[in-house]
C-alpha cells in the first residue's frame, strides 16, 4: 500500500479521512529525533509531546523508563516549573486498529489499568507532564465516566494538591467513516483500483467535518472540569488541548472561546505545510 493512499482529502471541505493505524516507527526511532532537535535548541522551553500508544501496563512502564532516560540525560526534570520540553501523551484514541477499540471509550477498564502506570511515574518523578488523547464522545456519561476516577489519583506535590494527568487532547479523530473516491480530490489510477477513498474502505475522519463535535468536546470537558466536584478537588489545573477542524484562525479562536488552552490542527497542516501556524497565529 502506498503511504499515499492512507489518507484523502475531500473535494467540497477541508476535511481527510485516514487509514493510519500506529506509526512504523519504533519510539526508539522518535526518541532519536527529538533529542537531536531539543539539543539543537537548548534555550528553547517548547514542549514535545511524544504520543505513546502501549498495548499493556508493562509495555507503558518500559516507554515510560525509555523516555525518562532522554529527559534525564536532557536535564528537563531540572527545568524551570511548567517548563519541561518534554511531556508524554497517551493515545488513548485512535479508531484505525483493527480488533482493538480505543480505550477512551472503556475508561474504567482497560484505559484505567495504564493510567495507574502514568500515576506511579508521575509520583516517582512529578516533574513528568502526562496527558491524555481522546476519542470523540457523544454523551454525556462518556465525559463523566472518564473524569469521576481522576480525583482519586489527586497526590499532594510541594503542598498542593496536583492530578497526574496535566492535560486532555480533544478528539482524534471519529472512526467508522466512509468517503468514496469521487468525494475527494484523489485521482483514480491503477494504483488505487478500488472505489473508496482509502484502502480500508472505513477511516477516520478529521478536519472541518468534525469541527463541531470537538468544540462540543472540549466545551463540555471544559464546563466539568471548572465546576463542582471536580475543581475543588485538584482537577481544576487540567489543560485542555483542542483540536478538530482548526483550518483557519477563526476556528482556532472557536476553541479557545470553547475552553481549550492550546489548539493543534492536522488537517490544515497536512494541506498547506508549516503555513499553517503562521495563518491560525496571525492576529
Amino acid at each position: 500500500m502506498l503511504e499515499g493512499d492512507q489518507v484523502a482529502f475531500s473535494e467540497d471541505t477541508l476535511t481527510t479521512i485516514n487509514s493510519y493505524g500506529y506509526s512504523p516507527h519504533a519510539l526508539a526511532q522518535y526518541l532519536e529525533w527529538v533529542e537531536t532537535i531539543l539539543a539543537s535548541h537548548e534555550q528553547s522551553y517548547k514542549p514535545v509531546i511524544i504520543s505513546i500508544a502501549p498495548s499493556n501496563p508493562k509495555e507503558l512502564q518500559e516507554m515510560l523508563q525509555s523516555i525518562q532516560t532522554l529527559r534525564r540525560s536532557l536535564g528537563d526534570g531540572k527545568a524551570p516549573p511548567g517548563k519541561s520540553r518534554i511531556a508524554v501523551e497517551l493515545n488513548a484514541s485512535c479508531p484505525n486498529i483493527a480488533n482493538s477499540a480505543p480505550l477512551g471509550y472503556t475508561p474504567s477498564t482497560s484505559l484505567f489499568t495504564l493510567i495507574l502506570v502514568l500515576v506511579d511515574a508521575f509520583i516517582s518523578d512529578s516533574t513528568l507532564t502526562i496527558g491524555i488523547k481522546m476519542p470523540p464522545y457523544v454523551y454525556h456519561e462518556q465525559f463523566t465516566d472518564f473524569l469521576r476516577p481522576l480525583p482519586s489519583l489527586v497526590t499532594d506535590v510541594d503542598g498542593k494538591k496536583r492530578c497526574p494527568i496535566s492535560f486532555l487532547t480533544c478528539t482524534n479523530t471519529l472512526g467508522n467513516t466512509l468517503l468514496f473516491h469521487g468525494q475527494t480530490t484523489k485521482a483514480i489510477s491503477s494504483e488505487v483500483p478500488h472505489q473508496f477513498a482509502v484502502p480500508t474502505t472505513l477511516g477516520g475522519l478529521a478536519g472541518e467535518s468534525i469541527h463541531a463535535l470537538s468544540l462540543g468536546n472540549v466545551f463540555t470537558f471544559r464546563q466539568l472540569i471548572d465546576s463542582k466536584p471536580y475543581s475543588d478537588k485538584g482537577l481544576g489545573d487540567l489543560k485542555i488541548i483542542g483540536v478538530g477542524g482548526v483550518t483557519c484562525k477563526e476556528a482556532a479562536e472557536r476553541m479557545r472561546t470553547a475552553g481549550a488552552d492550546a489548539v493543534a490542527c492536522a488537517t490544515f497542516l497536512g494541506k498547506v505545510g508549516v503555513r499553517a501556524f503562521e495563518i491560525i497565529g496571525k492576529d
